[in-house]
């Protein structure tokens, strides 16, 4: 009996999606922060945020948290980072 291996990726649907451009700089900027609802994500942000503003001066940070790690950002909440000039979203593991 052979050991059959099984491809778990999808093909690509619709328009490849290109990134945004880079921000000049993060001076006076509003970054949002995207917790993944893990353990040592909260107090990652906190770590990451100081840093942010007291050596690059960020403006403003909006903090959202997610329902769980395994599913999707809710659409609300996006809509809420959505006034933010960069956002991001780290994994608390």
């Amino acid at each position: 009996m052979g050991l059959k291996v099984l491809d778990p990726r999808l093909e690509a649907e619709g328009d490849a999606m290109k990134m945004a451009p880079p921000l000049s700089g993060l001076e006076g900027a509003v970054i949002g922060l995207l917790d993944n609802a893990k353990i040592g994500t909260a107090r990652f942000y906190d770590h990451v945020e100081a840093i942010l503003r007291e050596r690059f001066g960020v403006r403003e940070f909006i903090r959202r948290r997610k329902p769980d790690s395994s599913r999707p950002v809710p659409t609300e909440t996006l809509g809420e980072l959505s006034s933010a000039d960069a956002i991001l979203s780290a994994i608390g593991d």
